[in-house]
């Protein structure tokens, strides 16, 4: 989640405030924001790993998610390597399928799940469960026992409840259960800021100040089924540098030491979360995976070497900073309406075929986003437009604030970058919209359905009078 100053966004009906100046040429592609195989060719067409947007959508229709699988696999690898002697956990509710799970096994990381969907999603890639970490704040008893039985790795422990229940279920198979308690430190991370201090009243994990975390350790430890291993700290949302993980390591490390000193044991494992930031408009700047590794592993030693306690086996869940770049939508212009607003100025609403249904982050969140035309160049002058949907609400907004030429009109198509985290994931079939597909393109062979989009039929299919 993007942090925003306070004071009126642009985009409000009073006191706007002009965005950034258009960039110099609306048909370049930006690096850093979209996938490293799609190009714009000099027909003027978008291209991902030589297949056309315009052939895609005719081929799938639209709206459209575009998958760029070389990148996906590339941002997997450089984590894995980056952050060598660490265990990486692909946070799948970002976005998960069968196929992409089978990737993110085959490129050697672990997976992070939340509920028993995304562990069935896990279990029918016949993904190495001694590699899953089960996360979540309410997990029923049916799902624990169900993690149990199928042997995943590690339980995120959240609430003094669930320590009885899962050490219930584990008892019951007959297995002893590794587990890490998941600590609030009192640290809230979003993109460039920080805040250390009161930022404990959420649902997720247990304080650290009050010493809810320390009370739920020794319940653990005194849990003969449960195998404490370590403790989770996650602390935000697309952070763009490592200065809010220096306060929650410091806070995490000393917990450790509290914990060797009352219990005489050493945790062998620190999980620092995910939440770590990709670019979605030009303008932004995160850090480098390398930077990232090397940052946190250098803030952990140097707390371990504080407290002489011996450094603890790291953990990241990285979800958004591998699945989010490596995806894109594409779109079809509906209508171009101008709409006049005060003191004779005026609006452009693009209107699209997708909207909120298939991207509800700009309404949940304010997200920025990056829009090109997709299907040709245009020498026309920038227009600032704002791009919406095709939804009954007026919150249906995609891009709010979108730099295009001013010669856009309808059939024209769109492509907005950075689409991987959090949008088919958190779709929805509002407006009986059906869900859009998730189609995998790579240099190597031809187009593949993750998948598949969502018909009329499916929609009516939980309905007994249909």
């Amino acid at each position: 989640m993007r942090a925003h100053p306070a004071g009126p966004r642009h985009g409000d009906l009073v006191a706007d405030a002009l965005p950034a100046a258009p960039p110099a040429d609306l048909n370049s592609l930006s690096s850093h924001v979209w996938p490293a195989g799609m190009v714009r060719t000099p027909s003027g067409q978008l291209s991902l790993h030589g297949q056309s947007v315009t052939e895609l959508v005719r081929t799938f229709g639209t709206p459209l998610f575009l998958l760029d699988e070389d990148d996906f696999r590339r941002r997997s690898r450089a984590y894995a390597d980056s952050f060598c002697g660490t265990d990486v956990y692909y946070a799948s509710k970002a976005f998960t399928s069968v196929e992409l799970l089978r990737w993110v096994a085959e490129e050697g990381l672990g997976l992070d799940v939340a509920t028993g969907g995304e562990l069935a999603v896990a279990e029918r890639a016949q993904f190495p469960m001694d590699r899953v970490l089960f996360h979540g704040n309410n997990k029923s008893v049916g799902e624990l026992s169900r993690a149990v039985g199928l042997g995943v790795g590690r339980v995120v422990i959240d609430s003094t409840e669930e320590i009885r229940r899962l050490a219930r279920c584990a008892e019951v198979a007959g297995v002893r259960q590794r587990v890490l308690v998941r600590v609030t430190v009192g640290v809230e991370a979003h993109t460039h800021e920080f805040i250390a201090t009161a930022h404990e009243d959420q649902k997720f994990g247990f304080s650290l100040a009050s010493g809810a975390a320390a009370r739920a350790i020794e319940l653990v430890l005194l849990q003969p089924s449960l195998e404490l291993v370590g403790v989770h700290s996650h602390i935000g949302s697309q952070i763009f540098d490592t200065s809010g993980f220096e306060v929650a390591a410091h806070r995490a490390v000393e917990l450790l030491a509290g914990v060797r000193s009352r219990h005489g044991i050493e945790l062998p494992e620190l999980n620092l979360g995910g939440g770590l930031g990709i670019a979605y408009v030009d303008s932004d700047d995160p850090a480098s995976t390398e930077e990232v590794a090397s940052s946190l592993r250098a803030i952990v030693e140097r707390e371990c070497r504080a407290y002489e306690l011996a450094v603890p086996r790291l953990a990241v869940e990285p979800g958004r900073a591998l699945v989010g770049p490596s995806m894109v939508t594409a779109y079809e212009v509906g209508t171009v309406k101008q709409v006049a607003l005060d003191a004779g100025a005026s609006r452009t609403y693009i209107s699209v075929d997708g909207g909120m249904s298939d991207n509800p982050r700009t309404a949940l969140y304010d997200a920025d986003y990056t829009v090109v035309v997709a299907d040709r160049h245009s020498d026309a002058a920038p227009m600032l437009a704002r791009v919406v949907g095709k939804h009954c609400e007026s919150g249906d907004i995609v891009v709010r604030d979108a730099w295009l030429p001013d010669d856009v009109r309808a059939d024209d198509l769109l492509a907005v970058a950075a689409t991987g985290a959090y949008c088919r994931s958190m779709s929805s079939t509002y407006n009986l919209l059906g869900r859009p597909p998730v189609v995998a393109v790579s240099a190597d062979g031809p187009p593949r359905v993750l998948l598949r989009r969502e018909t009329i039929d499916d929609l009516l299919a939980l309905d007994p009078f249909a």
